[in-house]
């Protein structure tokens, strides 16, 4: 028996639910948390995956959580509390077009999801299957809190609302964390002080998703900026690392300098990784990632990975092996247990703007802290950006509305606009529109 007081028997809806990252993560977290129990509907589109993590579910943790792979929408989403959304918008075929197919053009990017012509074909992708989820959730689960982790941040989640504008929907991202986990080791190494956990690290988000900036920052009574201001300044040229660690160790891994750079051009502090905050820019850093210590993630690299995490999920089947108990550093779990009224939280997430970015477009989803506590989503007043950043911001804030509609109507015209507005397109019109049209065959999608 539970304890009434600290665990409620909760549905969550895993759309996605095949995952062999994000769902694991979540796994883990549940089994780790004290205050609820219940059960996890995993819909995939590849049910052989879902099954797999139907089996893993099961054998991890103390059997609060029951783990069912369902074959639709309905069946997950009926009677759920959460739905949780973590897909990938295609194939990493499709990825592997959106990343690699510009670099014949001489335009090079370190991720390729959120912005570029890599972000903006994945918008064209997903926006009609962020419909037809929007649609399954108004039908079938019209007041569950929808947690959404899938990229573009802003144009899957601004879509959810552009379907069903009653939906409770956020978008949830990690880049934060990391901005306050620099800010633990600036801390430690110019003040000599301690912090035992980032959240210890109060921050002010504002920006759009991956372009996110932090305009006020403390430690207890500490004003950080002026600090990260000397720290940027020595590390400005040779980037940061913390003693025994390179930025070459992973490809997910940076040095910082793009970071430093930004903030000694525009006075806040980036509070994104250096990989996505290039690609928000003229490819002033991406013609050099070298120099700036950060990388440019291939598909094949992910492609080696999903190979891997298949072996790694064979071997765990066939040796009846749950998910590894280790909490994995994402807030899912804390914010499902403040909507149940289960402890407060202070946290980033992506919403519509409903004045809490005071300069940027009202309905452009936005990120910003917010306060979660018993089934509210509270997003917190953050102020202006300043206004360079706001007018680089708005660029990208426009294609993405374009995006959210091009992908809905199938409307190439509005597509193409908001392509060569990109800044990464450099091109002359001929041949954006060249890149354009083949990046479109290579995906299938088009007008009909």
């Amino acid at each position: 028996m539970f304890n009434i007081e600290t665990v409620k028997q909760i549905k969550i809806a895993y759309i996605g639910g095949g995952s062999k990252g994000w769902a694991r993560s979540l796994m883990s977290d549940l089994a780790l948390d004290e205050r609820m129990s219940g059960m996890v509907a995993l819909y995939d589109l590849d049910f052989e995956a879902a099954l797999q993590n139907e089996a893993i579910g099961n054998l991890s943790g103390n059997g609060k959580w029951r783990y069912e792979a369902v074959s639709s929408l309905k069946k997950a989403l009926s009677g759920a509390d959460v739905t949780v959304i973590s897909i990938l918008p295609g194939t990493l075929d499709h990825m592997e077009t959106d990343v690699h197919l510009p670099e014949q053009f001489g335009i090079y990017q370190s991720v390729g999801d959120t912005v570029g012509p890599g972000g903006i074909i994945r918008g064209l992708r997903a926006a009609p299957m962020f419909a037809d989820i929007a649609c399954a959730i108004r039908d079938y689960a019209p007041d569950s809190w929808v947690m959404n982790y899938t990229n573009p941040m802003s144009v899957c989640t601004r879509m959810l609302y552009k379907v069903f504008p009653d939906i409770k929907a956020f978008g949830c991202c990690h880049e934060v964390f990391g901005t306050q986990k620099l800010l633990c080791e600036m801390v430690k190494e110019r003040l000599g002080l301690n912090v035992k956990q980032r959240e210890d690290i109060k921050v002010n988000v504002l920006g759009i998703n991956h372009f996110t900036w932090v305009t006020e920052a403390s430690f207890r009574h500490i004003d950080l900026v002026p600090v990260f201001q000397e720290f940027a300044a020595q590390y400005a040229e040779t980037g940061y690392e913390p003693s025994g660690e390179s930025w070459r160790d992973s490809v997910f891994h940076s040095a910082h300098r793009v970071a430093f750079h930004l903030f000694e051009t525009y006075g806040a502090i980036p509070a994104a990784g250096d990989r996505h905050l290039a690609e928000f820019f003229p490819a002033f850093y991406l013609k050099d990632p070298e120099k700036w210590k950060f990388h440019l993630t291939s598909v094949g690299y992910r492609k080696q990975e999903s190979l891997r995490r298949k072996k790694e999920t064979d071997h765990m089947i066939k040796q009846k092996q749950g998910a590894a108990l280790k909490a994995s550093g994402e807030e899912g779990v804390n914010m499902i247990a403040a909507l149940l009224g289960l402890g407060d939280l202070m946290t980033n997430v992506n919403l519509p703007n409903e004045g809490q970015a005071a300069n940027l477009p009202m309905g452009a989803i936005v990120e910003t802290n917010a306060y979660i506590t018993r089934n509210r989503v509270q997003p917190i007043f953050s102020g202006t950006l300043p206004k360079r950043l706001e007018m680089l911001a708005n660029r990208h804030i426009s294609n993405q509305e374009a995006v959210a509609e091009a992908g809905f109507t199938q409307d190439d015209s509005l597509a193409f606009q908001a392509f060569i507005n990109d800044p990464l397109i450099t091109l002359d019109r001929a041949d954006a529109e060249r890149l354009f049209r083949e990046m479109l065959s290579c995906n299938q999608i088009g007008a009909r």
